[in-house]
């Protein structure tokens, strides 16, 4: 696996993953229910859609909207196993192991945190960013 500092900065240079952004309702969403709750969400989605050796319906298993983590991981390339498999070096054709799992979802709460949220809604508080991402 790559490290996540390295996918970020490669991430940074594509259109594609420059695209996604939260939307109000996903905006309102994760303000209402917190960055934890989102995450225990993404962790559902990832067991389910992601950590299969051949996942139903690969490439096509991650909406665009409708859930905050949707485009958190068209954004991280963390939407599909061939995405994994390019942007992080997670191998096709084997189950996630528990530390790909968490590297996949540190992708998706780093990207989540550091969204800057639509006017008329609340930011993640420092104190969660700070807590999720301390600097060394």
């Amino acid at each position: 696996m790559r490290e996540l500092d390295d996918i970020f900065a490669a991430l940074s240079r594509s259109d594609f993953r420059g695209r996604p952004r939260l939307d109000r309702r996903d905006a309102a969403y994760l303000r209402e229910k917190t960055l934890s709750v989102v995450m225990r969400h993404a962790r559902e989605f990832i067991a389910e859609r992601l950590s299969p050796a051949a996942p139903t319906s690969d490439g096509r298993q991650t909406p665009m909207r409708g859930h905050p983590v949707f485009p958190a991981q068209h954004a991280t390339a963390t939407c599909c196993r061939g995405c994994l498999a390019k942007w992080h070096h997670i191998a096709l054709g084997t189950e996630l192991t528990r530390d790909q799992t968490e590297h996949v979802l540190q992708a998706i709460e780093r990207w989540l945190s550091q969204q800057p949220l639509p006017e008329g809604t609340a930011k993640i508080p420092r104190e969660t960013q700070e807590l999720l991402f301390p600097v060394e």
